[in-house]
């Protein structure tokens, strides 16, 4: 019966990995297009973490995530100092790359912040026939034509993205910024809550995760989930499956790494044999 619970267990947690590597994939693809319309010279170097913030945050996320998993699975005895400082060091790079993303992020929303009024534009299709697109989100232009103009908006006034022959309506414009918010907000509590469960971790294995430290670490931790909740149900309102999909696996991944801290705290205040040493999943 245990056997059975602990192979389902196995599969759910890496059906979970498995589709956050596809999202990779799926962040990519919507960025790639978008890079054809906001990158018309090509994509420079500088460039690369505004274009795919997206695809590389999630990218550094897994593997992340694998490295954790690498780490627990496998004994101190098994993995050897080379290998566990490879893979520490794995990790830092993974963190800086977060970090990285969360200014890729964050470059969206100030390059959303530099749209300007387009003068003397009241009707959308004048604009047709210029190599003119409209901008439908942050990662998705259209170009514009004769027969689909009049449908992408019926206002009289009109955004021009900083650089590119996009236009955007304000409605259409305010919606995307705070789409784009919504990203620097996810990102950044994302970061604060990895740096709370790495704390929790090194607490823990000093037998020290207890008391005021693992009351303020679980009430920060509800309000961290919390907003990252809402952040996953305002993408699925607002129509961005990709980002509600997403959102919600990290969500239940999250949620077992939570569970598998608590059983590894638990079976290290019950009474464990001298020299005895769990090599199950005491992290992810």
């Amino acid at each position: 019966m245990t056997l059975d619970r602990d192979k389902l267990f196995s599969l759910f947690k890496y059906a979970i990995y498995a589709l956050l590597t596809l999202n990779v994939y799926l962040f990519f693809a919507e960025e790639w297009a978008a890079a054809a319309y906001r990158f018309e010279d090509g994509v420079a170097l500088a460039d690369i973490i505004q274009g795919f913030a997206a695809s590389i945050d999630t990218a550094a996320w897994v593997v992340l995530l694998l490295m954790f998993e690498v780490e627990t699975v496998l004994t101190d005895e098994r993995l050897g100092r080379r290998t566990r400082l490879a893979l520490h060091a794995l990790r830092a790079l993974c963190y800086l790359v977060i970090v990285y993303a969360f200014y890729g992020y964050l470059s969206k929303l100030l390059f959303l912040f530099a749209a300007a009024p387009l003068p003397d534009v009241q009707d959308l299709c004048r604009l047709v026939g210029g190599d003119w697109v409209y901008t439908v989100d942050l990662d998705e232009y259209a170009p514009l034509t004769a027969a689909n103009c009049a449908q992408f908006s019926s206002a009289g006034t009109f955004y021009q993205l900083q650089g590119l022959n996009a236009a955007v309506d304000p409605a259409g414009l305010s919606a995307i910024t705070r789409l784009a918010w919504v990203d620097v907000i996810n990102s950044g509590v994302w970061l604060i809550v990895v740096f709370l469960l790495e704390f929790d971790v090194r607490l823990q294995e000093k037998d020290r995760l207890e008391g005021f430290a693992l009351r303020a670490s679980t009430a920060a931790k509800y309000v961290l989930y919390s907003i990252l909740l809402l952040a996953a149900i305002y993408w699925g309102v607002m129509g961005d499956f990709v980002d509600f999909w997403d959102a919600f696996l990290w969500l239940v991944a999250f949620f077992f790494i939570e569970m598998n801290v608590v059983e590894w705290r638990q079976e290290s205040e019950a009474e464990v044999p001298a020299g005895a040493h769990s090599t199950g999943d005491s992290f992810i």
